[in-house]
């Protein structure tokens, strides 16, 4: 009873020490900044507009997103397909 006593009492002992021993957390503070020089104007229309690809790289852009769309409602529907046959396996399998 003494023994085991006596190693918890180093043990903790030597705990707390080693917590001491530890350095403390750094804290690291951004220093301040001068305000940022102005930030230009968002673009309006009418700079669009004035700049010449910028029509035909919209209208690019648009084909790229509808094939995209497209393929991802393939994608779903393959999905659900995969979903209804698994539902159907489920309940011929709880049948037999």
């Amino acid at each position: 009873m003494k023994l085991a006593s006596l190693a918890l009492f180093l043990f903790l002992g030597a705990m707390s020490t080693s917590v001491r021993a530890q350095t403390p957390v750094l804290i690291v503070i951004q220093a301040a900044t001068p305000a940022q020089a102005a930030i230009p104007a968002p673009p309006t229309a009418s700079n669009v507009a004035e700049s010449p690809g910028a029509i035909e790289l919209l209208q690019t852009m648009q084909a790229a997103n509808a094939d995209v769309l497209k393929k991802q409602q393939a994608a779903l529907a393959t999905l659900d397909e995969l979903q209804k046959a698994a539902e159907e396996l489920k309940i011929f399998s709880k049948r037999g």
